[in-house]
């Protein structure tokens, strides 16, 4: 995964050019500024944590099974009535969060395709994670006429944290003024290699987090099924991948630091994350499983996959940054026919 993408000086990402259109008059979309357009990155980034979040609350309440039936919340309609109660109310409201979240990406899309400095690249990334919001509504209706199959639930899960980490990469690539990326040395290409393996270690063990939580008690409704497994092996298979994940976070810090690379401030943040997750994970299963840590568990969850996609497009863009004299002259002169293209828009 690379990064590194040309845009034009950080005087003309705050100045872009003037656009014509429906959006001219409308506040910050006219002529979206670097700032701004970031601010909306980030605002999708958050939206997406939150309803990880908020899913979560539907299952841990025994929710689930609120609005019993999808895309309608019963037979006749789509809304809950009174015989719902309360879990009724929970499961609708997150599905109209959903909708909150989409706003949040089309917005998004609007302020990335008017910024004059967006890369194609950009672009696209900003169309999928909006594509993948009502996608992954769809497994979410999946999931409710499944009767909350675990295995669906786990896929509904992975699927939201996989928004989360596009949309991380899309706030690194729309930092407003993002600094230059030192060249790539035999260092720098060992601690990608690490980042990569502690990418895909974290997803291995998110995803086996799904598991114990598909074999344990909280599955959303009194008669959702369960996947059958004992929860206590689960539980150990999870930890395992855990602590084979702090192995990889501590090695990744210990090189960063001794080296004094600049990723080392992400490699101890995640050190850092990992700790409250950790701490948490056993609080949890020592106590019962208490809604609030579990609900706090998840959320941390998507804090681990922000950091170790961030760490992996640091790496990305230094070794991009250094591909050869050949790629940068290539990158020099797009830069050029960017900045000259920027005033009259796109």
């Amino acid at each position: 995964m690379t990064t590194s993408k040309t845009r034009s000086t950080p005087q003309d990402a705050d100045s872009p050019a003037d656009r014509s259109g429906r959006f001219s008059r409308v506040p910050g979309f006219g002529t979206p500024s670097a700032r701004f357009v970031w601010l909306w990155s980030i605002a999708l980034l958050v939206a997406n944590v939150g309803i990880v979040a908020t899913g979560g609350a539907v299952r841990l309440t025994g929710s689930g099974l609120g609005c019993p039936t999808w895309p309608r919340c019963t037979d006749d309609s789509f809304v809950p009535h009174g015989e719902l109660g309360l879990h009724g109310a929970i499961e609708f409201g997150n599905r109209l969060l959903t909708f909150v979240l989409i706003v949040v990406a089309i917005a998004t899309f609007v302020a990335v395709v008017r910024y004059a400095s967006a890369t194609r690249r950009d672009r696209w990334l900003t169309a999928l994670i909006a594509l993948g919001i009502p996608f992954q509504g769809v497994i979410g209706g999946i999931t409710v006429l499944t009767q909350l199959n675990p295995w669906v639930v786990s896929l509904h899960f992975v699927l939201s944290m996989i928004l989360v980490s596009a949309a991380t990469v899309l706030v690194y690539r729309l930092r407003p003024h993002p600094r230059a990326a030192p060249p790539a040395d035999s260092a720098s290409r060992l601690g990608r290699r690490l980042a990569w393996l502690q990418y895909a270690v974290t997803w291995a063990v998110v995803y086996l987090g799904t598991i114990v939580t598909g074999s344990g008690p909280h599955a959303g409704d009194a008669d959702a099924p369960r996947n059958g497994l004992a929860p206590d092996n689960a539980t150990q298979l999870h930890t395992d991948g855990v602590f084979l994940l702090i192995g990889l976070a501590i090695a990744i810090a210990v090189v960063t630091h001794l080296l004094r690379m600049p990723e080392k401030r992400t490699a101890h943040i995640i050190l850092g994350i990992i700790a409250v997750q950790g701490l948490i994970g056993v609080v949890q299963y020592n106590t019962g499983l208490p809604i609030a840590l579990v609900i706090a568990h998840m959320t941390i969850s998507a804090a681990m996959i922000i950091a170790v996609t961030w760490m992996v497009v640091e790496f990305g863009n230094r070794a991009h940054s250094a591909d050869g004299d050949d790629d940068a002259e290539v990158s020099a002169t797009a830069g050029s026919l960017r900045t000259e293209r920027a005033p009259r828009g796109r």
